[in-house]
């Protein structure tokens, strides 16, 4: 029950939320655009550094940190519409740049041989480890510095031993 105090609040809601309503269709494409947003933010605030993607994947984790809004956004999509294949039919314009980035970094013997989509998905899982979605321990910002410092120090060495040329190169697919 709504009350009169409260009525002005309701109906300027229900206003607000109509017009959001007629501007996108309905609460799917509204709930499309806010995640495609979120994407085109972190791969404009995070863009892949294919020279270090140690570097790139501590970057994802401390804007996980920041926002971890936008992880349970791409969970959610996961979960409710895309369970298998791309996160998003328009993958090719989120992952372009950073295949090619990588499939440079192998050509130059900077990075392993393998799949570049491979070695940047593992990369990307890497750096979600403790974030909003993980299995084990999801992390905050109210932690202790020296300890998002420790768990920096072993992502980077982990994404470096794990992408770095002539570590146990996989053969290219």
């Amino acid at each position: 029950m709504v009350r009169a105090r409260d009525r002005p609040a309701a109906r300027a809601a229900r206003r607000a939320r109509g017009g959001l309503y007629a501007y996108f269709g309905d609460k799917e494409r509204l709930f499309d655009a806010i995640f495609l947003s979120s994407l085109e933010r972190l791969t404009n605030v995070v863009p892949i550094d294919a020279e270090d993607l140690a570097g790139w994947a501590v970057r994802l984790y401390d804007e996980y940190l920041r926002r971890p809004d936008l992880i349970r956004l791409a969970t959610w999509t996961r979960l409710e519409r895309r369970p298998a294949g791309h996160l998003v039919e328009t993958h090719r314009h989120y992952d372009d740049r950073k295949l090619t980035a990588i499939a440079e970094a192998q050509a130059a013997g900077r990075v392993r041989a393998g799949d570049p989509f491979d070695i940047m998905a593992v990369v990307i899982a890497m750096s979600m480890a403790w974030s909003p979605v993980s299995n084990v321990y999801a992390a905050g910002r109210q932690e202790p510095d020296d300890v998002h410092d420790q768990r920096r120090a072993l992502l980077r060495d982990c994404v470096h031993s794990a992408t770095a040329a002539g570590r146990g190169d996989a053969s290219p697919s």
